[in-house]
């Protein structure tokens, strides 16, 4: 089936053209006509699938006709998301599918000054896509009424519901109207957390699962080489030499840690930009804006950029250090081999982390290609530290610490 024969508006259609989507994913197909019938939907997709594009489709359809058929005011559809970057990339996805539609979708988030987006607020929206924290704020704040909403999407739900955001969505189920239309999408989900997600939606609610053996689509080839935890530095230098062309996302254990791989990079004259937490959200964007345009091939980040983002053809994932949660395996690799593409995912394991390595292949379901690494090879690829290195090293953990001290003073006041 072709999207120019569902029974959506041409102005939408036209918009998916112009797009390039001219046949529905496994997920679109299953998802939209129960969507489009109003019925309340539970789907899991592995990631890369296309789910936003199997809710946002057939919501500025509905929207569109209501909006055309009789006078409308207020939010009428709330799409509830864990991070500010992929609030940020739902609204691109939204207002590149309403293009010359009456529909208007805005993306809500913390990290950046609230008045812009309050007058936004006050002009008028269709479609909210938000982070609860700034938005339980304006809605205290009276900027916010969810009266009209009718729908409610939590994307990466698995991911809300494991941050505790539950008892924050039962509030928000209680502003809506009583008969509302409720839609979860993720790409994992663990029994506790469906048991969590079967108790939001009507007893008789579509679940949609789709490839549920294998979270990860079969276009992501994995690949573990085991390497000593002081020298993965080094076989990521000789990684990137050797492969000067190709655009990747290295994912790191934490905050620090991503600041001194990048700068061990551009002690070897390798660029690299870093997101994580502790940037403010106006660099965040910047960084996602240059890795997205190309203006760097190498991201170093932690698990803040690994739900739901989509990035284009990103060739390679390298974990740097192997998540603590083994769910974050699958939302990581799923950085690559998106849609049609294909993807390569290296891990570094060392000794320290072979136990959750055995955990990752439990939860894929399979074992992991090992590359292997004759001694020779080890030995040209490492070298000593230098002093620089060592020294390099303590001034960033330094840093650190006094950074930590100074939120520490702040709160205090």
């Amino acid at each position: 089936m072709r999207f120019d024969q569902y029974s959506i508006s041409d102005q939408v259609k036209r918009n998916l053209e112009s797009l390039g989507f001219k046949r529905p994913t496994d997920i679109q197909f299953k998802t939209i006509p129960s969507i489009m019938r109003g019925e309340d939907v539970l789907a899991i997709a592995q990631t890369g699938t296309g789910k936003t594009a199997a809710f946002a489709i057939p919501l500025i359809d509905h929207i569109q006709m209501q909006k055309s058929s009789r006078r409308s005011t207020g939010i009428k559809c709330l799409v509830m998301v864990p991070t500010r970057e992929l609030a940020e990339q739902i609204g691109g996805v939204f207002n590149s599918l309403a293009k010359h539609t009456k529909v208007n979708a805005f993306s809500l988030h913390g990290g950046v000054e609230q008045d812009p987006q309050i007058k936004k607020l006050q002009d008028g929206i269709d479609i909210l896509i938000a982070t609860p924290g700034r938005m339980f704020d304006l809605i205290s704040q009276g900027y916010i009424e969810l009266e009209a909403v009718d729908i409610l999407v939590l994307d990466e739900a698995d991911h809300m519901l494991d941050l505790g955001f539950i008892e924050d969505i039962k509030a928000v189920k209680r502003k809506l109207r009583q008969q509302h239309q409720t839609l979860f999408f993720s790409a994992t989900i663990n029994k506790e957390i469906k048991k969590l997600a079967y108790s939001q939606v009507k007893a008789n609610a579509i679940r949609i699962q789709i490839s549920p053996e294998d979270p990860v689509a079969a276009n992501v080839s994995h690949y573990v080489m085991h390497i000593a935890m002081d020298d993965k530095r080094f076989f990521l230098e000789r990684f990137i030499h050797d492969h000067e062309d190709a655009k990747v996302i290295v994912f790191v254990r934490t905050r620090v840690r991503a600041e001194r791989v990048a700068k061990a990079m551009a002690r070897v004259s390798i660029d690299a930009l870093t997101i994580h937490g502790d940037k403010d959200q106006h660099d965040r964007s910047e960084v996602m804006a240059r890795f997205k345009a190309g203006e760097a091939r190498l991201l170093i980040a932690t698990d803040v950029s690994a739900r739901g983002i989509d990035i284009p053809d990103v060739n390679y994932v390298i974990n740097y250090d192997l998540p603590e949660k083994t769910e974050n395996y699958v939302h990581r690799v799923g950085r690559t081999g998106r849609g049609t593409n294909t993807g390569i995912a290296i891990s570094f394991c060392s000794e320290e982390e072979k136990e959750q390595l055995k955990l990752i292949e439990a939860f894929l379901t399979k074992p992991i290609e090992v590359i292997p690494v004759d001694r020779e090879a080890y030995r040209e690829t490492i070298k000593p530290p230098s002093f620089e290195d060592d020294l390099q090293a303590m001034i960033t953990e330094h840093e650190a610490w006094e950074e930590k001290q100074k939120k520490k003073k702040k709160k205090k006041r």
